[in-house]
């Protein structure tokens, strides 16, 4: 398929969980830690990420890929769209790609696979893509809203406590039927 490029959407993805419901779940009833539970919810979102391999919430991401006519998988998954492409010529100057230069196939799991058939003689393609489960939290599934909840609730109420490896159990169980393992 041809890609067609899509318009851009916002730059920052919006909380996975929402203050209110972190806060009802810690029994926190002011609002002078409202800065500090988010930072932490979107601390436990990234590492909901990192641990899944997926992108929670629909968000940009930047992918460069060699400009050499063969397909490449693109690593935020699952892919949605293609917002932008340019490029760079070997030199590292910027260079023009039409969408019509690219094409895009979307697998059945959502991995996304991108060639580049530059007229314009650039080196790298550079492509801006939306990924993500959800457009927004509502559509999360429960058991991934519920481990990122639990894990911001536990990163706040163990905040000097020393560094664990990896989720707490429970959350990684949550977490574990939407994991996406790769061999590199």
């Amino acid at each position: 398929m041809t890609l067609s490029v899509a318009p851009a959407g916002e730059d920052r993805a919006p909380l996975a969980v929402t203050l209110n419901e972190v806060k009802a779940y810690l029994r926190i009833e002011t609002s002078d830690e409202d800065a500090l539970l988010a930072g932490l919810v979107r601390t436990a979102t990234s590492l909901c990420e990192a641990f899944t391999g997926q992108v929670p919430i629909v968000e940009a991401r930047a992918v460069s890929i060699p400009a050499d006519g063969n397909w490449h998988r693109l690593a935020p998954t699952p892919l949605r769209r293609v917002t932008g492409t340019g490029g760079l010529t070997a030199a590292g100057e910027a260079a023009a790609v039409s969408p019509e230069e690219v094409d895009l196939q979307i697998d059945f799991s959502g991995d996304g696979w991108a060639r580049c058939r530059p007229a314009s003689g650039a080196a790298t393609a550079a492509l801006t893509v939306e990924a993500g489960l959800s457009a927004d939290w509502n559509g999360l599934p429960e058991a991934v809203r519920q481990g990122i909840m639990r894990l911001a609730a536990h990163l706040y109420t163990h905040r000097d406590a020393d560094g664990e490896r990896g989720p707490p159990a429970a959350i990684a169980a949550l977490w574990r039927p939407w994991r996406r393992v790769r061999l590199s």
